[in-house]
């Protein structure tokens, strides 16, 4: 299994939006940076992924599944662009913060740390296990 992380803003796509697709999930669509696109190529039904709230909270506040592969993105006729479908798991107890992130030395090479723009980006297993344990739940 690989990790992941989704980037939403809360007011686009919040959390409690994304629990309340329950078990239909939702595909994550309207990605438009060809690095994310290929990291959801990447994935395979059955990863796992933190679901971050970027811009006022800067956090990570849940776990996604990814239950479809990568696909044609809905939301556009671009053939250029494909996303995958994701469903909740279950929210961290506590929200790991990107401050937190970046000061934990353990994360120092985390894409999250280093390039927070990217909408789409690889988790290391180290790195899964570090915000399992900041934010509260088992790895």
């Amino acid at each position: 299994m690989a990790y992941w992380l989704f980037k939403s803003e809360a007011e686009t796509w919040s959390w409690d939006q994304q629990v309340a697709r329950g078990e239909a999930g939702q595909e994550w669509d309207g990605v438009r940076n060809y690095q994310a696109r290929n990291n959801m190529r990447a994935m395979q039904v059955g990863d796992r992924g933190f679901f971050y709230l970027s811009q006022k909270e800067k956090a990570i506040v849940g776990v996604v599944s990814v239950i479809a592969p990568a696909h044609s993105d809905s939301s556009t006729d671009d053939p250029r662009w494909e996303c995958v479908d994701i469903k909740a798991v279950m929210p961290l107890a506590r929200p790991v913060t990107l401050d937190m992130c970046k000061a934990d030395p353990r994360l120092k090479d985390m894409v999250l740390v280093n390039n927070s723009r990217l909408s789409v980006q690889p988790v290391s297993d180290a790195e899964w296990a570090v915000i399992c344990e900041l934010g509260g739940i088992k790895a």
